[in-house]
């Protein structure tokens, strides 16, 4: 079984289908992480961002692999976990180079798909319920005020409350980064849309494990 989360940045998929994965039995299957791990090889490989292309990108991609972890699919480099590499600064600052790439889109799609083939999952990133599981048997699309998107992004940066004017900031990277994604981020017909800007996560995941339930998900990893 699948269920697909889709929303804009900050939206709180991944932490949500980690939690509803849990709860389901199920596992996660995080599509941002892959290209994070791309990402990583390629710096790795030409620390030079221009120099690029998806040719040189996916000639590296071998060195990255999608196996079963705890409740999860990890992406390791040349076989070993590297999360630290994964969420670091030049990884982060560089990702979305990678990420508009067409095949490399492909390629991370591919892993997603051989995933569920696996195990039952939960899948969060972009185009989940249109392009990559249109036949998916649950389909959720998250959405919040901007505002709020990015006052939950600083809390979890800062580990603290931030200001108005940290979040004003914030704000406004949040609704540039939706116009940039907006071609990426699109509500499948046939999904249920969470307005999430009121709720705690803990609501969000019960509403989702419902709704999952109604769907047929039982207790049971597979």
């Amino acid at each position: 079984m699948v269920i697909a989360i889709d929303g804009p940045a900050a939206s709180g998929k991944s932490s949500t289908a980690q939690w509803v994965a849990r709860r389901l039995g199920f596992f996660h299957v995080d599509s941002g992480s892959l290209y994070r791990a791309l990402t990583a090889v390629q710096l790795e490989a030409d620390p030079i961002v221009d120099n690029w292309t998806e040719d040189t990108v996916l000639g590296n991609a071998g060195k990255v692999s999608f196996v079963p972890a705890e409740r999860t699919f990890c992406p390791l480099l040349h076989g070993k976990e590297s999360d630290d590499i994964l969420r670091g600064t030049q990884v982060t600052q560089s990702v979305s180079r990678v990420a508009v790439m067409p095949r490399a889109r492909g390629w991370v799609n591919d892993q997603g798909r051989a995933a569920a083939r696996m195990r039952n999952v939960v899948v969060d990133g972009r185009d989940m319920g249109t392009a990559v599981f249109p036949d998916a048997e649950l389909k959720v699309f998250l959405i919040a005020d901007p505002w709020e998107r990015a006052r939950r992004r600083l809390v979890q940066r800062l580990g603290r409350q931030p200001n108005d004017e940290e979040i004003a900031a914030e704000t406004e990277q949040i609704v540039k980064r939706d116009a940039k994604d907006a071609t990426q981020t699109v509500q499948a017909a046939d999904a249920i849309l969470i307005d999430t800007t009121s709720l705690t996560q803990e609501d969000q995941v019960e509403r989702i494990v419902a709704l999952a339930k109604a769907a047929g998900a039982g207790s049971s990893p597979d």
